[in-house]
């Protein structure tokens, strides 16, 4: 029986399982659940951010302009935007279709510069860049969200139709364009503030379906072995079944030949000695052998031989 599972198919349906397993339980499900967790962070702060007041702009990031509180918090900044320094983020989606987000540096009076993101503009008709309102360059005070630093995209930056154009938020690779020192992350501007285009939206408060995702997979990680167990299960059963059957064949084989090779006991009703009983058995055997032959031929398909052909052949030609 052992050999039987040591076939390459029942050896690569193992691996399958313990490596489907393994993934499920260390890889798929981590990622889901983290995710999850992620997302109800991002609820909490938010949450928070709008139930406090905005604080300035030197209680929510460190001297490098680093966050060192809690993500999306609200804060305040005093000074005057450096609207010759702007740089569009391309081609991002928002609102209906792509657009373009104005992002400008802002220096505070405390001599800090952090880059804020105005919102952003729909592209025009071939994602030509419309026509976007300056930021105001006298001294204000605005209001936004802390974002974190995105990371630098793999595409390079271009210039196009006048402008210095990047496909990420990443506040080093925007200061190497502009020649500026910039905070480390950077500044999300909230509605009805100076310089605003169309505000970028806060994130919908739902945690999605990552939860779930993630005890699908760990359910997957599960159900992976239980069926292959089951499935050897079956096939031992199968075994055994078809064994047993087999058994009952060669039994009843033996007993048909050894009654046609009996001597006559007492005259049959036609004068032959034996035949009565002997053609009985015989037929009772070939009835037996018939059902077991239909039973695998449902069970196997015609990938079952028959092994009792020949024998059933070589009784018809006794009788």
């Amino acid at each position: 029986m052992l050999k039987t599972f040591l076939k390459p198919g029942w050896v690569l349906m193992l691996l399958f399982v313990v490596a489907f397993s393994y993934l499920a339980f260390s890889v798929l499900a981590p990622w889901q659940l983290g995710k999850d967790d992620d997302i109800v962070e991002r609820n909490e702060n938010i949450t928070h951010a709008y139930e406090a007041d905005p604080q300035p702009i030197d209680q929510v990031v460190d001297a490098d302009g680093a966050i060192s509180g809690d993500e999306w918090s609200r804060t305040t900044l005093k000074g005057h935007y450096l609207p010759e320094d702007e740089v569009l983020l391309r081609l991002r989606p928002a609102g209906s279709g792509p657009s373009y987000q104005s992002l400008v540096p802002f220096r505070t009076d405390a001599g800090l510069t952090m880059l804020v993101n105005r919102g952003w503009v729909s592209a025009e008709e071939g994602n030509a860049v419309p026509d976007i309102p300056p930021a105001p360059s006298e001294e204000i005070t605005i209001t936004g969200m802390v974002r974190s630093n995105e990371a630098e995209h793999k595409t390079a930056p271009i210039t196009q139709e006048g402008y210095q154009q990047v496909y990420s938020i990443h506040t080093e690779q925007v200061g190497s364009l502009i020649g500026a020192d910039l905070g480390q992350d950077y500044i999300q501007l909230s509605e009805d503030q100076p310089g605003v285009l169309n505000a970028m939206p806060v994130p919908q408060l739902d945690r999605g379906n990552h939860l779930s995702y993630g005890y699908q997979w760990i359910a997957f990680g599960i159900m992976a072995p239980l069926g292959l167990g089951y499935f050897i299960w079956s096939e031992i059963r199968e075994r055994r079944r078809l064994r047993e059957e087999e058994a009952a064949m060669q039994a009843l084989n033996a007993d048909a030949e050894s009654l046609a090779d009996a001597p006559a006991s007492s005259p049959s009703a036609h004068g032959e000695p034996g035949t009565e009983a002997a053609t009985t058995a015989a037929a009772e055997a070939d009835t037996a052998s018939h059902a077991a032959a239909l039973r695998n031929r449902s069970r196997y398909g015609d990938s079952k031989p028959d092994h009792y052909a020949k024998l059933k052949k070589r009784r018809r030609e006794r009788y």
